[in-house]
């Protein structure tokens, strides 16, 4: 089926390349009975996936449920899904079908399913494994023949590796993933999208629908969009009823984005080519070290200098004020470097010019050996100092460190630190 022919059906904008592989997926995977799993960021649009997967499968005639796993509480979760019977638990009057009883025959779609506690999982994964699933409070066995659409805005693989989310799940689960593009990956539909928000808003409200000039344009398509096609939506709406003035200025827009930074903070990237930011062990080191490594170098400098000839301080008062310059502190020249050495009579005496280039190259390899370790010990200090600020809760400590309290644990373990 032609990919322009399902986004006029099922109302999708866009013509941007990630998108387009989405939805061809989609459509391929549509006819047959396999589970997928739609992976994104809140606010993409995972659930329109789910429902041209099920709008074209063999079971659109049977019923369709979204059920959003983080919305119920743990405590209920496994009745809502598979049933109970009257008096398996306090305040079960009568027995209760599922979702996955009365969808029999249907297909489920079950949004952010990294927020399904780990015993439903293992009930989730036999109903996949073998249809099959029993009632809260029940012995008997049930059969069902549902399809399972999942969709989660987290990384799974990691909610494995720490142990929230079972790894023969995850694999059971994303037989089919299917990766759904953030908006700022998709910056060329940035504008249409607006465009069909403004119109339709303009159609609701009985308004003239408002027009974006230049340069709100380039800052609409340049803005990060964290809350993904749901935020533009809800800032296209909120201008459509706000602004008196229908042609809009990057102005004019500014008052309804909200404030982000330009900055961007150096990120690793491991071997696998994947970048990360300061989410791992390497946090703290990178921030000492791009705050404190240029002035603790230069300062270390000065003092060797000072070390090597002690009467050149003595001599210049205004030595230290000499080596300041504008872009920071540099070496004195080769002559004010050579050893000034005294007379009984107190006279200075000639002395043959000192090999400078040698000294500074074992200044230089002295102050790098130092400082790599020196680092480690003030990352160290650092997480002491922050423990007993918090007087030993890990949260509030890594919280303050700016990393995450999976990372203190293992630099606590790491430095056999006690707390």
């Amino acid at each position: 089926m032609d990919i322009q022919v399902i986004k006029n059906r099922f109302g999708i904008i866009g013509n941007s390349p990630a998108l387009n592989y989405a939805l061809q997926v989609a459509v391929q995977v549509a006819s047959t009975d396999l589970t997928v799993l739609i992976m994104g960021e809140s606010g993409v649009g995972k659930e329109a996936f789910s429902v041209i997967i099920h709008t074209l499968s063999n079971r659109k005639h049977n019923p369709f449920i979204a059920v959003n796993c983080g919305a119920i509480p743990e405590g209920t979760i496994d009745s809502e899904l598979f049933g109970h019977e009257k008096g398996s638990f306090t305040g079960a009057v009568e027995s209760r079908k599922g979702y996955f009883e009365t969808v029999n025959g249907g297909t489920i779609f079950l949004d952010e399913i990294g927020e399904m506690p780990l015993g439903t999982q293992a009930r989730l994964l036999r109903v996949l494994e073998a249809g099959e699933y029993i009632r809260v409070g029940s012995s008997k066995v049930q059969k069902t023949d549902v399809r399972v659409i999942a969709a989660t805005n987290k990384d799974l693989l990691q909610l494995v590796q720490s142990g929230r989310f079972r790894e023969d799940l995850y694999y059971r689960l994303s037989t089919v993933p299917i990766r759904v593009p953030a908006l700022h990956e998709r910056q060329e539909d940035i504008h249409l999208l607006f465009r069909k928000f403004a119109a339709d808003f303009a159609d609701k409200y009985k308004t003239a629908p408002v027009q974006l000039d230049d340069e709100a344009k380039n800052l609409l398509i340049n803005y990060p969009w964290p809350g993904n096609v749901r935020e533009l939506k809800n800032i296209a709406e909120q201008i459509s009823v706000l602004s008196q003035d229908k042609n809009i200025t990057a102005k004019d827009l500014t008052r309804f984005l909200r404030p982000y930074s330009n900055n961007r903070l150096p990120v690793l990237v491991h071997s696998n080519g994947n970048a990360q930011d300061f989410s791992n062990e390497r946090e703290i080191l990178y921030k000492l070290f791009f705050d404190m490594k240029k002035d603790v170098t230069e300062l270390k400098r000065m003092f060797l200098e000072v070390l090597q000839n002690p009467n050149l301080a003595a001599q210049n008062p205004a030595f230290i004020n000499e080596l300041k310059e504008p872009d920071g502190y540099r070496l004195k020249t080769q002559e004010s470097l050579q050893p000034v050495l005294m007379q009984p009579s107190g006279q200075p005496m000639q002395s043959a010019p000192m090999n400078t280039y040698s000294m500074n190259n074992d200044i230089q390899e002295h102050l790098e050996v130092e400082e790599s370790l020196n680092i480690m010990d003030k990352e160290k200090e650092l997480i002491i100092k922050a423990l007993k600020k918090h007087k030993g809760k890990r949260k509030d400590a890594a919280l303050d460190l700016g990393i995450s309290e999976r990372t203190l644990y293992r630099k606590l373990k790491e430095y056999d630190i006690e707390e």
